[in-house]
């Protein structure tokens, strides 16, 4: 069986080979035979092409990204400025014990650079070390012929520094003589005053001038002391106050008071009041206090711009009310009687009208009208404003002023200040002079006194109403006067 089934399987590849023969001949006839071979060909070449890495990937990938790093410069550039600045100055340090850098020419370097290698050498000493000599600060005031202390001292604050003061203060310092305070400098105390006062001498000694802040001028002469301020200065405490320079020397200040009134002051180049006057809506003026026919003509001898006392060498005036209408005494009296005292005119005829610095120089002039005397206002010891505490004691003058301008809106009110004998004349003048402008303000501020019929003046210790050397309350006074009776013709 097995011979057989092989010999039947011999028979058929016998018959498949002879198939297969006779078909490639026939194939190689058609000529079908290169068309396979060709595809067999092609197969091969794709399948090469397959496992080759495609070269179109490689031209796109790099090139389009390439063009990205032009965003980055930015931060490049910030880089360096992030850099920390001392590590240069560091890397100048010396090792402990190595000898420290040669020292640089001061020619070639700064101030600032001072400063960068002082800071490291300062603090970050090594300990035992001598410090270098190259950054040690020399003695107060330098060496002779080196730069400036200032240009050194730069660890210290700059307030310490010995050459501090004339570089950021230069010219005179408080109280050096020269400058009476500096520009716009309002002191608050008496000691104040005094550390920025400025003297001098003149007519051969016989005059003694002490200027003060704020314009104030203390003079002595012929035994008599007597204190000069600048008039517009109260003005310019004004709302809205402007002060302008006019083509004469002289200078003009106003403010607009009641009813849109444009209140005017002008005084000279000492602050000496010249005029004073309202100017209405329409234009009309209307004088308040006018003291130019007196400089033109009195004052000829003495200048405008004097300083000097005004001496009129009047006699005492006759009396023949009682004392206690004379000289009223502000606690003791009704609201009437205030107003019945500030009313009145002079207690005798005058020669002649005057000026208002006539009226202020001169005792005897003033005695002639009558006054209110208030001894119940305190002050602190140097000081000169009045504490809202004794507002209210001004009240009742106020209001007796106020029915007198009702009458007559431009009368005038001298409100003088005093002070007892203790302590040296000059500071009693200056002192007693600030506390009358003191209580004019709080008339104006607080009862609405119209400020251009009021002026002031300090007498200080000259005329005592105790007669005593020592500490007295009663001669620490403020007067009242209406002086318009006494003034030249408006």
């Amino acid at each position: 069986m097995r011979k057989d089934q092989r010999s039947t399987l011999s028979a058929v590849l016998a018959a498949s080979i002879g198939a297969a023969t006779a078909g490639a001949i026939l194939l190689g006839g058609t000529g079908l035979i290169t068309s396979a071979q060709a595809q067999t060909a092609e197969e091969k070449k794709k399948e090469q092409e397959r496992h080759r890495p495609p070269p179109p990937r490689q031209q796109t990938q790099p090139p389009p990204r390439v063009t990205q790093p032009p965003p980055s410069p930015p931060p490049r550039v910030h880089e360096p400025r992030q850099l920390p600045p001392p590590k240069p100055a560091q890397q100048l340090q010396p090792p402990p014990g190595a000898r420290p850098f040669p020292p640089p020419k001061p020619a070639d370097a700064s101030p600032p650079e001072f400063k960068k290698k002082e800071g490291p050498q300062r603090f970050q000493q090594p300990p035992g070390g001598p410090p270098p000599a190259t950054f040690k600060a020399p003695p107060p005031g330098g060496q002779p012929g080196g730069p400036p202390p200032a240009t050194f001292k730069t660890v210290p604050p700059p307030e310490q520094g010995p050459g501090r003061p004339v570089t950021v203060t230069p010219g005179p310092q408080p109280g050096q003589p020269g400058q009476a305070g500096p520009p716009g400098f309002a002191p608050r105390r008496f000691e104040d005053v005094k550390k920025f006062r400025v003297e001098r001498v003149e007519k051969g000694g016989d005059r003694k001038v002490i200027q003060e802040p704020g314009g104030r001028f203390i003079v002595k002469e012929h035994n008599r002391t007597i204190v000069r301020h600048d008039e517009s200065e109260r003005f310019l405490r004004r709302p809205g106050a402007r002060s302008e320079p006019r083509p004469d020397g002289t200078v003009e200040t106003f403010y607009i008071g009641r009813n849109g009134v444009r209140v005017v002051t002008v005084v000279d180049g000492n602050g000496r009041l010249l005029r004073r006057f309202r100017r209405d809506r329409d234009g009309r003026e209307r004088n308040i206090i006018d003291n130019r026919r007196f400089y033109r003509n009195v004052g000829i001898g003495l200048g405008i711009g004097a300083l000097g006392i005004i001496a009129l060498n009047l006699p005492p005036p006759r009396v023949t009310i009682p004392y206690d209408r004379y000289i009223v005494d502000y606690d003791r009296v009704s609201d009437d009687d205030l107003y019945d005292t500030l009313m009145a005119p002079p207690i005798e005829a005058l020669d002649r009208p005057y000026s208002l610095e006539e009226i202020r120089d001169n005792y005897e002039l003033r005695a002639r009208v009558r006054s209110i005397d208030i001894d119940s206002i305190y002050f602190d010891s140097g000081a000169w404003e009045v504490t809202p505490d004794q507002y209210d004691k001004l009240r009742r003058i106020a209001r007796a002023i106020l029915r007198v301008l009702e009458s007559n809106p431009e009368a005038v009110f001298l409100i003088a200040g005093y002070t007892d004998a203790v302590g040296p004349d000059e500071d009693n003048a200056s002192l007693s002079d600030r506390r009358a402008s003191a209580v004019a303000d709080v008339l104006t501020d607080r009862f609405d006194v119209p400020a251009e019929n009021v002026v002031t003046q300090g007498y200080g210790e000259q005329y005592l109403k105790i007669d005593t050397q020592g500490p007295e309350p009663r001669n620490r006074r403020v007067s009242i006067q209406n002086v318009s009776g006494l003034m030249a013709e408006r």
